[in-house]
């Protein structure tokens, strides 16, 4: 009975069925409506019907969690992923969220580090979305740059910016990441204590990375995916002839030149 029932949920999380690409579609769908919930909520004072919800997200996450670490061939492996770190976090956050202070609210946003990052569900985009294959790169950067703008404000929000609670507050806290993030540095809103500055700091550094990332996804020319049968490598150049690293003639599929 158990093997059975853990032959059909591997077959939901990996398998290329209907039903199995559907199922995983659903999760992505439900982790972008979670992520956006939680940045909406983050600077509202929580009420009995928010922690209601909180627990329920947490109790899905939770079940996808157990069941995705159930089913790992390499479960120490799947520990180690700054994702997985990321769902534990959440979930510890969500489900004892009536009893937390309210300034751990922020952590919630780090279930966005969930988004694209399952091997099944690329492969799904990849084959279903012309587009994705496209802008694969553009994607991923764009997400993770969004998912570091909202936890990083979120956290500029709790920290810097609570004294004043309310939508306010965390429009300002989001103006100031998004000027420090982009070194614009207007000067209108800034944190002068010792604390502050190496926040600030730690946003302009891992920002500008971020930001160059996605500028290089936007403009510079897209890899293609095609695995070298010699040497392995799996980008390349959309008109590439031969493998840069091997020099192996490749064959490519191609629609040819528009």
């Amino acid at each position: 009975m158990t093997d059975s029932f853990k032959l059909r949920l591997d077959q939901l999380y990996t398998s290329d069925t209907r039903l199995s690409v559907r199922f995983r579609y659903a999760l992505i769908l439900f982790d972008a409506v979670s992520i956006l919930y939680f940045i909406v909520t983050a600077p509202f004072s929580e009420t009995l019907a928010v922690h209601l919800v909180n627990s329920v997200f947490g109790a899905v996450i939770l079940l996808d969690f157990a069941a995705r670490f159930w089913l790992a061939r390499d479960r120490w492996h799947l520990l180690r992923q700054l994702y997985t770190l990321a769902d534990i976090v959440v979930i510890a956050v969500l489900i004892l969220d009536p009893f937390l202070s309210h300034s751990l609210a922020f952590l919630r946003i780090l279930r966005g580090l969930r988004l694209i990052h399952s091997y099944h569900l690329l492969g799904d985009l990849r084959r279903d979305s012309e587009f994705f294959r496209r802008r694969e790169d553009a994607v991923i950067a764009a997400i993770n740059l969004v998912v570091f703008l909202f936890t990083t404000a979120s956290a500029a929000y709790v920290m810097f910016f609570d004294h004043r609670p309310g939508f306010s507050a965390y429009i300002d806290a989001l103006y100031f990441t998004v000027a420090t993030l982009t070194t614009t540095g207007f000067g209108d809103i800034t944190l002068v204590t010792p604390a502050g500055k190496l926040f600030s700091i730690f946003v302009m550094v891992f920002g500008v990375a971020l930001f160059v990332n996605l500028a290089r996804a936007l403009f510079q020319p897209q890899k293609v995916r095609f695995t070298c049968p010699d040497c392995g490598l799996l980008r390349h150049d959309p008109d590439a002839v031969h493998c840069k690293h091997c020099g192996r003639l490749l064959n490519i599929p191609t629609e040819g030149a528009d």
